[in-house]
């Protein structure tokens, strides 16, 4: 598939347009949204997911409270408070309106509109550059022939054209190396058997899905090479938080000496925040784990929990790859040299 071929969030004819990734694969639909309400939420349902993509969405969703209101400033505001109680762990979401905001301090009504569109753009341009460069540079990290095993969803539906970890994967096909790619189902939504896989098929690149609990059979039996996951927030040491399931595959990752790697743009990075225990974890609804698509899957008046991410300590990461660089232990360090502006 080419670059291009479709776009998790864009926003055309003065709409926000979301491929809707709760239908995926089963029909690739396109919504239409007119209301930053509505943008918020296509987030909160996970209609829209992946922390670049969820800022991007966003930052658009501000664009729509500014048009045609009778007080677009006022509607701005609230466009900010609501869509930033969407999703709580994803730092995207809220250093895409903390750019948004400033945009609104700095212009008057009537430059309002256009000026914060220029800046949802913008935002655009820089993801698919970052996406970009971490494609090149994890790509090196990954030997020809190579297994790579990835969890959740860290490709185009989940930022805007190719990806994060799975544009490293992609970038590395393209390459002509030859990966072939373990996909974990992801559990309870099945990002992975989902969306994960409908991207690898469009690209043509060699997988096969696992459900969660195979990962360290494959692992002591040496069929993994590598593990490439995303991020939803870096914290200052390098701690990482990912879609659950990921801190075991970290932890097997180390048992087998498999390099374990962080895909992520600067985006994503939180230096406010210390470490890992300070993160929010999103606690979602008991249905998702309890059903699937509408199918009761556990008897009648179960209980259950549903954290939607946990936390990979620094020290079970290889690197972290980001437009910027590759952060290899101490991770620390490499992360405030990065912020200070120096070459890594």
């Amino acid at each position: 598939m080419k670059e291009g071929a479709f776009r998790s969030v864009d926003f055309r004819n003065d709409r926000v347009v979301i491929l809707d990734q709760t239908r995926l694969p089963r029909e690739e639909t396109y919504l239409e949204f007119s209301t930053w309400q509505e943008v918020a939420r296509a987030i909160s349902e996970m209609k829209v997911r992946g922390a670049p993509a969820i800022g991007l969405a966003a930052a658009f969703g501000v664009v729509l409270a500014a048009k045609d209101t009778l007080d677009p400033r006022a509607e701005v505001r609230r466009a900010l408070e609501g869509l930033s109680r969407t999703r709580p762990t994803a730092v995207n979401l809220f250093r895409a309106l903390a750019r948004m905001e400033q945009v609104a301090l700095a212009v008057d009504e009537t430059s309002l509109y256009p000026a914060l569109l220029k800046e949802a753009w913008a935002m655009v341009q820089e993801q698919t550059e970052a996406d970009r460069r971490i494609g090149e540079l994890g790509a090196e990290l990954i030997p020809s022939g190579a297994k790579v095993l990835t969890h959740c969803n860290a490709g185009g539906l989940a930022t805007y054209a190719l990806g994060t970890a799975l544009g490293i994967i992609k970038t590395a096909h393209r390459q002509g190396k030859g990966v072939f790619v373990w996909v974990d189902e992801t559990r309870p939504l099945l990002q992975g058997a989902r969306l994960t896989a409908w991207e690898l098929q469009k690209e043509g690149i060699p997988y096969a899905i696992i459900c969660d609990g195979m990962a360290g059979h494959l692992m002591s039996r040496r069929e993994v090479d590598a593990v490439v996951v995303g991020a939803d927030r870096i914290a200052a040491n390098g701690d990482t938080a990912n879609k659950i399931g990921t801190y075991t595959l970290a932890v097997l990752a180390d048992r087998h000496r498999v390099p374990f790697y962080v895909a992520a743009p600067l985006s994503t990075m939180d230096p406010a925040t210390g470490s890992g225990e300070h993160i929010p974890i999103e606690e979602r609804e008991p249905s998702e784990v309890l059903s699937f698509m509408g199918v009761e899957m556990a008897p009648a008046g179960s209980q259950a929990f549903n954290p939607a991410f946990d936390v990979t300590p620094a020290e079970l990461i290889a690197a972290i790859v980001t437009e910027a660089g590759v952060i290899r232990p101490p991770l620390d360090k490499g992360i405030e040299q990065i912020f200070k502006g120096e070459v890594i």
